[in-house]
This record gives structure tokens, C-alpha cells and sequence, in this order.
């Protein structure tokens, strides 16, 4: 029983999230942004609804700190598989299509999941502003820099390139306050399936005998992620693969943004002290992935003699290695 209601939550998810997408590239249309911009931002935060809704149940609502924390480490390594499943869908390597600009995206990832490492590691040692870890303001105050730094260099790279043109014609038939309607019908959705992700998380731990922190990173993980891998794979089909990949570097900013949230809604002490040190393993694997992409991205890698070019195809080694040995140390 609690499989058919984890599935159908997932399929809720999935709808409500396909939905998101294409009503949120709509909104970020009118709005005049670029196709990465969106995909950063108005893309990510949008798909990256369940993870905080799943994150807020977890802490404010169920007292459950690994499912929390599980949910968003593991988002993050699931969001950069995600980047291997594009490279298999299509000829070339991804990273050959893709422009640079990304790079400064995964920077920032890369400084916020070491900061979220950092507490992870030194949370209980360190001195706490009332309940709240002091990781959290720095996961918060750098998210908001990246988005700033991010939009002025997209905003100077659209500027060089002249070729971006009849874009906004694509959804000239949506009126703006049908887009408004469908997108918050959807969110509405993915809230409340999200909302119920934790409880089902918990008896499924329990039931498995696997462990909150192990459940919160694969199953509700993968759970949350589905709305990404949906966006993602869409992006590829229409050709729009800059639009995929900055919705899934994007999840990742803003997940890490939602760490902090969580922490901010858990009352009974930082949160990083609270959860399980196994959740190293995800960080670890998030650090490791980001930075084959980055190698990627900057080699441009020309050919790839299967499905997935060698940096994608280390990413998805990385990830299951990381899985294996988050089993290994369940708790």
C-alpha cells in the first residue's frame, strides 16, 4: 500500500511539474528574459517546488531532519544525472553544445555545497545565532549574489550574440493571466503531493528497514527530481539544451538555498547537527560531478564513442558509487 501511494505521488509530481515548466516558460517569456535565464531561475524554482515543500513537511510539520537533508543532497546529485541522461538522448556530447557560460553557475554550486559540507561537518562545534546554524545565512545571502552575478553575465552574453529573435512569438496565443492561472494550479498541486512526501518517506523507512537518510536520498530524491528530468529531457527535444542544462545547474543553486530554509524552519537546533553524517557521501558526490562537468565544459569534447561522452558517462559512475555507499552507511 504505501508503494502505490508513493508512486502516485510521484505521478501527481510529475503532471504538476510538466505543467510548471511550460506555464513558467511562459511567464519568463512575457517577461522578456532569455532561455538561460529562465532555466536558472524561473525553470528551477519552479520544478525545484517539491524539495521545498518536501523540505518544509520535513522539518516544520514531521520533525524529520535526514529526510530534509536527504531530499536536497540527494536532489542535487540526481539533478546532475540528469546531465548524463541528455548527453545519452542526443549525437553530440553535450557539453560540445552547450555555451560556457554554465561554468559560472557550477562555481557557485561548488561554493555552496562546500559551505553546506562545512556544516555538515562542523555544525555542532561551531555557535549557533539562536536555533539556526551559521551556514544558513551564508547559504542564503550567496544564492541571492549568484542570481544577480548570473543574470549580468546573461544579460552581457545576449547582448554579443544578435541571433536571439523570434522567441517571443512562441506562446504569443497564452494571454499573461491564463499562464498566471495554469501555473498556480500546478503549484498548488505539487505542494500538496509534496507536503505528503515526508510521512510516506518515514513509514517507507521504516518499513524497509533502510533508513530516513538513505530513503530521503534515493526514493524522495528521485521523487522530487522528477519534474527536472521531465523539463530536461523537453529542452533536449525542441533543441533548447542550454534551457535544460540551466534548469538542472539552477535546481541545484536552489536547493541548496532551500537548505538553508530548512534550517530556518527546524526549531529544535540547526539542522546539519540533527541529520545523519552519512549525508557527507551526497556532498562528496555533488562536488566530484560538478567538477567533471566543469572539465567537460571547458575541454569541449567532440565525439563520443557511446551513448554518453566520457565526462556524463564519469557523472553516472560517481552517482552510483555514491548510492552504493549511502547504503553501505545507512542509519
Amino acid at each position: 500500500m504505501i508503494w502505490i501511494q508513493f508512486l502516485a505521488t510521484a505521478l501527481v509530481i510529475v503532471f504538476a511539474g510538466v505543467r510548471l515548466a511550460r506555464y513558467g516558460d511562459v511567464l519568463g517569456e512575457k517577461s522578456g528574459l532569455g532561455r538561460s535565464w529562465v532555466g536558472v531561475v524561473l525553470l528551477a524554482a519552479t520544478t525545484s517546488l517539491p524539495e521545498l515543500f518536501t523540505g518544509f513537511g520535513a522539518t516544520a510539520l514531521a520533525n524529520l531532519p535526514d529526510i530534509a537533508v536527504g531530499d536536497v543532497l540527494g536532489s542535487c546529485m540526481f539533478n546532475l544525472l540528469i546531465l548524463s541522461f541528455m548527453d545519452a538522448v542526443q549525437r553530440e556530447p553535450l557539453s560540445t553544445r552547450a555555451h560556457q557560460g554554465h561554468a559560472l553557475s557550477i562555481g557557485f554550486g561548488l561554493v555552496l555545497i562546500g559551505i553546506a559540507g562545512l556544516g555538515l561537518l562542523g555544525s555542532s562545534r561551531l555557535p549557533a545565532i539562536g536555533w539556526i546554524g551559521l551556514h544558513t545565512p551564508a547559504l542564503i545571502g550567496l544564492y541571492f549574489v549568484s542570481m544577480r552575478l548570473i543574470f549580468t553575465h546573461e544579460q552581457h552574453r545576449r547582448a554579443r550574440e544578435i541571433q536571439e529573435v523570434a522567441e517571443e512569438l512562441q506562446y504569443a496565443n497564452i494571454p499573461l493571466r491564463s499562464a498566471a492561472l495554469h501555473y498556480t494550479g500546478a503549484a498548488v498541486l505539487v505542494v500538496g503531493a509534496a507536503l505528503w512526501l515526508p510521512r510516506l518517506g518515514a513509514e517507507l523507512a521504516r518499513q524497509t528497514g533502510l533508513g530516513e537518510a538513505f530513503v530521503g536520498s534515493l526514493f524522495i530524491a528521485i521523487t522530487t527530481s522528477l519534474p527536472e528530468i521531465v523539463v530536461s529531457l523537453a529542452a533536449v527535444r525542441i533543441g533548447a539544451i542550454d534551457l535544460g542544462i540551466g534548469n538542472v545547474l539552477g535546481s541545484n543553486l536552489f536547493n541548496l538555498l532551500i537548505l538553508g530554509l530548512d534550517d530556518v524552519f527546524y526549531r529544535q537546533g540547526p539542522l546539519l547537527v540533527a541529520a545523519d553524517a552519512s549525508h557527507g557521501v551526497a556532498i562528496l558526490a555533488v562536488v566530484t560531478m560538478n567538477a567533471l562537468f566543469l572539465i567537460g565544459l571547458t575541454y569541449r569534447v567532440i565525439t563520443k564513442r557511446f551513448a554518453v561522452a566520457w565526462d556524463t558517462g564519469a557523472m553516472a559512475a560517481v552517482y552510483v558509487v555514491a548510492v552504493a555507499l549511502a547504503y553501505l552507511l545507512k542509519g
